[in-house]
């Protein structure tokens, strides 16, 4: 039986793709900066800590795949200069320790499956729908992710196959950015963000998971891959449907950008800005969308 090795696995997504991989047969374990007494559970927990340049070697001795999920919360505070350092050094400084631990081992590790997103291409607006192969922006969020992408490139020199998945915004049930989104809705104060003309890239967290799994089991998977639905939204068209899924009115003016640039600084960018992003080439290799089109999607996540 295979085993993953999930860094970031406490997480939203690491949750749910933990549940995905046991159902698929797969022995899964977890890295956590909690130390855990009891490693005979169903997932066993490893503890890391970057900040002490620390990990358990024993729970990379005999890992076939990692899953990279590890990450401060880009939009959980404010983009201090010490912020954003921190929202840099959990990407990259963890694949790092990573790498330096595996390499004093004996034991080959099939793939590296990173976690991206799709803030490689900018927090911008525009009519150009962005592929993998479009250069990094030169923003903050185009910086990070390059570095990111980066970092796990490294593990391509040991001789593990490397994917990278640009995830757009990951709806569930289950708290993250729905969650948040749809808050003003559900109290009939839905509303759209700026002008709304932003693209919002989403993704059904079921789909992201089997995405991950796909670059388990399909071995020709190798670079970026962008993870989001074909089916492209904008923010005002996003802020009707959740209002509509809701059962709830939809006509408050929009929230106009200086009070969102007042409350989030720099932040913002990611709310105000949003361009098209083509999944061409993860559908290229079979994958198909159980969630294509955002309106299945709310149903399933707000009515389930």
């Amino acid at each position: 039986m295979e085993s993953v090795l999930i860094t970031g696995g406490a997480g939203l997504i690491g949750q749910h793709l933990t549940k995905v991989l046991l159902e698929k047969g797969y022995d899964v374990a977890v890295l956590s900066r909690q130390r855990s007494k009891n490693n005979n559970a169903e997932i066993p927990t490893y503890y890391w800590d970057i900040d002490k340049n620390e990990i358990d070697k024993e729970a990379l001795s005999s890992c076939d795949y990692i899953i990279h999920l590890a990450g401060a919360n880009i939009g959980e505070k404010r983009w201090t200069d010490k912020r954003k350092q921190q929202i840099s050094d959990s990407r990259t400084r963890s694949a790092e320790l990573i790498l330096q631990n595996i390499n004093k081992q004996d034991h080959q590790l099939k793939a590296f499956i990173s976690s991206s997103a799709v803030g490689y291409y900018g927090a911008l607006t525009s009519e150009k729908i962005f592929d993998e192969t479009d250069a990094s922006a030169e923003d903050f969020l185009g910086e990070v992710c390059k570095k990111w992408e980066q970092s796990a490139d490294r593990f391509s020199g040991i001789g593990a196959r490397v994917v990278k998945i640009r995830t757009g915004i990951v709806l569930s049930e289950k708290g993250g950015a729905l969650s948040r989104l749809s808050l003003p809705a559900r109290f009939g104060l839905g509303s759209a963000i700026g002008d709304g003309k932003q693209y919002l890239p989403w993704i059904h967290i079921e789909d992201l998971c089997n995405i991950y799994l796909s670059a388990i089991e399909h071995t020709e998977m190798k670079g970026s891959y962008n993870a989001v639905a074909p089916e492209h939204v904008t923010n005002y068209d996003f802020a009707k449907k959740v209002a509509k899924t809701l059962k709830k009115p939809f006509w408050l003016p929009k929230i106009p950008p200086l009070m969102i640039k007042l409350l989030f600084g720099e932040m913002s960018a990611m709310l105000l800005n949003g361009s098209r992003v083509s999944p061409e080439k993860m559908e290229s290799t079979g994958f198909r969308f159980s969630f294509a089109r955002i309106d299945a999607a709310l149903n399933n996540l707000i009515n389930k």
